[in-house]
């Protein structure tokens, strides 16, 4: 058995007034408890990572995200519980298995954009000279207080001076994202801050916490920014087909019949993907012959007429054999997202509806029938 020094816990339970079932709603198409996993595991200096939960939900979507569960008492479940209490309940579980760490890092699920790096830093500075560390970033903010009588008053700076910025002394504005400690030193002093401490700087971006509804549509509207990967690592890739494959409008003939829009460009990014080996699906809720005869001409399946598309992809996976992590579905209107939510890579298109874009993973630079199904294609096939 590999020995492990380093072990990350993340506390989830599954009560909260702030927001309803906060540690599974969903950033960027992923769980804030398995986002908070993911980054753990991504740690280079991480050698187990633990979800401390009494939510079922939670533990199987952190067990399959490749945490280990530890089932967390009620009394440590409540609004009351300390962090610190989740964190020590853990280290005495894994102690009665033998398992022993050098450092605990702490990982709060309500921080959407963990820097794994600053994992990896705060671990390397209390392997060094320091006993705790924690996530910052550094603010040049005029900070107020109100006094007794409700007047304000200054706090770091001097309200009659008011230097440049180039000028003042850098403060930290700790962010919530992570703390490292000295295990040993941790069951002593039974707080996350002992000793020397060492901050741990991060982008501001990563700061935001979600305590509120506010709070997770402004972290929802960041996610593609933040994540914004380069390329997306997949085996299939799912599309919807009017407002995707098309520009979501239609000409209409004496006759009933339609014509659609399609693009040149993303004819050849599908065949691109063919070619690649990467598997291809359009899921449509309409059965109209366009779809088809598209679809033929692209030579990829097609199941239309589909109107509960988070079945008919689950099926279509099992059939093909493929983990829904490894696949890529883009949408671009509120039928998709019972599909979106299934996969690893929910990817919307530059004018899908506000939802969608906001439960993407992924949000696109071209619109539907503009080439949206091309640059798709780039980013799976980018080097």
């Amino acid at each position: 058995m590999t020995e492990i020094s380093v072990v990350a816990v993340i506390p989830a339970r599954g009560g909260s007034k702030g927001v309803l079932r906060k540690n599974l709603r969903r950033i960027g198409g992923v769980p804030l408890v398995v986002r908070a996993v993911q980054a753990a595991v991504a740690a280079a200096s991480v050698d187990l990572v633990v979800v401390s939960t009494d939510d079922d939900e939670i533990a199987a979507a952190a067990r399959a995200a490749g945490a280990r569960i530890v089932e967390r008492p009620a009394e440590l479940a409540g609004d009351t519980a300390s962090s610190e209490s989740a964190l020590l309940h853990a280290l005495d579980v894994l102690a009665g298995e033998g398992v022993e760490p050098d450092v605990v890092v702490f990982l709060q699920a309500t921080s959407p954009f963990i820097p794994v790096d600053g994992i990896d830093r705060a671990v390397e500075a209390v392997r060094g000279d320091y006993d705790t560390a924690f996530a910052a970033h550094e603010t040049y903010g005029f900070l107020w207080r109100r006094d007794e009588t409700c007047a304000a008053a200054a706090i770091n700076h001097d309200a009659a001076h008011r230097p440049r910025r180039q000028d003042r002394e850098p403060h930290y504005l700790e962010t919530g994202a992570f703390y490292a400690m000295d295990a040993a030193g941790f069951r002593l002093a039974l707080h996350r801050f002992f000793g020397r401490t060492a901050v741990i700087e991060v982008p501001e971006r990563s700061a935001i916490e979600i305590d509120d509804e506010h709070q997770l549509a402004v972290a929802g509207a960041l996610a593609p920014l933040v994540d914004a990967p380069e390329r997306l690592d997949v085996d299939a890739v799912v599309t919807d087909f009017d407002g995707v494959h098309t520009d979501d409008s239609a000409l209409v003939d004496s006759e009933g019949r339609e014509l659609v829009r399609v693009s040149r460009s993303d004819g050849m990014g599908v065949a691109l993907l063919r070619r690649a080996g990467v598997l291809l699906l359009i899921l449509s809720t309409e059965t109209n012959p366009v779809v088809r005869a598209r679809a033929e001409k692209l030579r990829v399946p097609v199941r239309h007429g589909v109107e509960d598309k988070a079945s008919a992809l689950t099926a279509w996976a099992a059939d093909a054999g493929l983990r829904l992590d490894r696949v890529a579905y883009l949408g671009n209107d509120v039928n998709d997202l019972p599909a979106m939510s299934l996969v690893g890579w929910p990817v919307a298109t530059a004018d899908a509806h506000p939802a969608v874009r906001a439960a993407a993973r992924v949000v696109l630079q071209r619109r539907g029938g503009h080439g949206a199904v091309r640059e798709l294609a780039d980013r799976v096939l980018r080097d």
